[in-house]
């Protein structure tokens, strides 16, 4: 029988009798559980130790286009993305590190985190969540400043105001930049228009896109700056753009495709695309969309079955000297503002416009929102004779006139007017059927039939000549807001009588479209600048 003592239980019997004093607190510590702790007393997982902090912190919801997101409960009303650049998972790594010192989260456990986390958003209802500008249940417009510490300005018919903390929830991208904090200035929009190539009424309907562009629910005609080399195209878009929406890249080149125009668009709230020189048809239809709401499906990155969704209606410009031949749809949907030539005396270095600007843009924000908040008390008692396209816009520049004293709405339907002629002028198949129109006044038969009459100008067809029947009747229907625009009147809604019951065109002469209606305002309300400020709004 072996008498020799047994080596575990002579270590443990050496240990307790002649404790090592370095060792007992740390294995006092390791038998006490710690917070969290499993029932063994085991330590939890760095996953586990991740969500707890997570939710102690932070609120977490869902978008309404179905995107997590997480809200600090004691901090900005920002909606933080759970992954990617400056979202959760960066910021809850570091908060682990601080709080567990020498231990740093894995990136396992921060992954399984994050699916946790996405779990519990998934919870609870969607819930919108803005970008850049928003609307909170009263009805006040709200522009996040971008500032780190999360600050707003509300505006209502009443005036405006920086919060401290928004009252919408507000998203943030890499493309943003902050704004400065708007001031009190009487002489802001004569600071604005000093910086800036442009006549009197060019100035006014600019001045009125830009209060319009705060205005999130609608839609917004896109901005066109046009002229030759030398006129300031470029920088005036760049400064309108940092008055609305600041970005490190305020102008940019034409995308490539849809999927890089929506990631584009997803993430400022304004954009404007540089030197545009020819619109090929998917961005012409694509910026259509963006203008009104557009909303892009793709299969969500590492599955088979589930999609992201982009959702978007955006405020465009863009600055050309001759975009070429416009489709019908997309000129309807333009503000165009041509600039006139800088003479050499009277040009300035990028430089000192940079500095001038930066130092009156408090002013000029502050101007623009004291517009913004009378036409915001004016707005809804605002009425038009008729309506025009872009009616959203056209009764805001009408609001504008009623508080200003101004005439923007008219300068602007005359404008659109002229935009749409050019357009026509472009098309050689919408310049034949109205050559047709003059020449027997009403003309009625089939697509087909009005492809053989109608003669091809010059030996070669163009390329965008219909070749045949059903493109004809397709190109017809997209030219008729043109053809309407010149006094042409489109109806496809009769059918021939024989058993064949083809679907017949009339195309007939009418008196164009005129001019803007002066529009019908009540009540009448003082015009800013004759004793009404924001301050003091009834």
């Amino acid at each position: 029988m072996n008498t020799d003592p047994d080596p575990v239980n002579t270590v443990d019997t050496r240990v307790n009798t002649t404790p090592d004093p370095a060792n007992t607190p740390r294995r006092a510590a390791t038998r006490r559980p710690s917070k969290g702790a499993d029932d063994d007393g085991k330590k939890p997982s760095a996953a586990v130790r991740l969500v707890a902090l997570a939710r102690e912190r932070y609120t977490f919801v869902t978008s309404v286009d179905g995107r997590p997101y997480a809200v600090a409960t004691d901090g900005p009303n920002l909606a933080l993305p759970l992954r990617g650049r400056a979202g959760l998972r960066q910021r809850l790594a570091r908060l682990y590190a601080d709080t567990f010192e020498g231990d740093v989260a894995s990136q396992s456990a921060l992954a399984d985190a994050m699916t946790v986390l996405e779990g519990i958003a998934e919870d609870s209802d969607p819930v919108p969540v803005h970008l850049r500008v928003g609307t909170d249940p009263a009805g006040r417009v709200v522009v996040d400043l971008g500032t780190a510490d999360g600050r707003a300005v509300t505006v209502s018919g009443l005036g405006w105001e920086v919060v401290e903390r928004s009252p919408v929830l507000f998203r943030r991208s890499g493309a943003m930049a902050p704004l400065p904090t708007p001031v009190l200035d009487g002489d802001g929009l004569a600071k604005l228009h000093a910086l800036l190539n442009m006549d009197q009424p060019a100035f006014r309907q600019l001045v009125a896109w830009l209060v319009a562009a705060w205005i999130p629910d609608i839609p917004h005609p896109i901005l066109t700056c046009k002229g030759e080399q030398g006129t300031g195209k470029s920088k005036t878009a760049q400064m309108v753009v940092n008055l609305i929406d600041p970005t490190p890249a305020s102008k940019r080149s034409q995308p490539r495709d849809i999927k890089a125009w929506a990631t584009q668009a997803f993430n400022s709230w304004a954009l404007c695309l540089d030197n545009v020189s020819t619109i090929p048809p998917w961005l012409s239809d694509t910026l259509c969309k963006a203008v009104t709401g557009d909303g892009i499906v793709d299969r969500a990155l590492y599955t088979d079955d589930d999609v992201v969704v982009l959702t978007f209606r955006r405020v465009l410009a863009m600055t050309t000297i001759d975009a070429g031949a416009l489709a019908g749809d997309l000129a309807e949907r333009l503000l165009m503002l041509d600039l006139q030539l800088i003479d050499g005396e009277q040009r300035r270095s990028e430089e000192e416009l940079d500095s001038t600007f930066a130092a009156v843009r408090p002013a000029i924000l502050g101007a623009l929102f004291d517009v913004l908040a009378c036409v915001l008390a004016v707005r809804p008692t605002v009425r038009l004779d008729s309506m025009p396209r872009m009616a959203d816009f056209a009764r805001v520049l009408a609001a504008v006139d009623q508080v200003m004293e101004w005439h923007t709405l008219g300068d602007y339907l005359a404008t659109s007017a002229n935009v749409a002629t050019d357009a026509l002028e472009g098309d050689p198949f919408a310049v034949a059927i109205a050559a047709l129109v003059d020449e027997v006044g009403t003309w009625q038969g089939t697509a087909a039939q009005l492809l053989e009459q109608l003669p091809v100008p010059g030996m070669i067809r163009p390329p965008n000549w219909p070749k045949d029947a059903t493109r004809a009747g397709g190109r017809i229907k997209r030219l008729a807001p043109l053809l309407r625009s010149v006094g042409i009147a489109v109806d496809d809604t009769q059918r021939s009588r024989d058993r064949h019951r083809h679907k017949l065109l009339v195309l007939s002469r009418t008196a164009p479209a005129s001019a803007a209606e002066q529009p019908e305002l009540w009540p009448e309300v003082a015009p800013l600048g004759e004793g009404r400020t924001p301050s003091d709004q009834p």
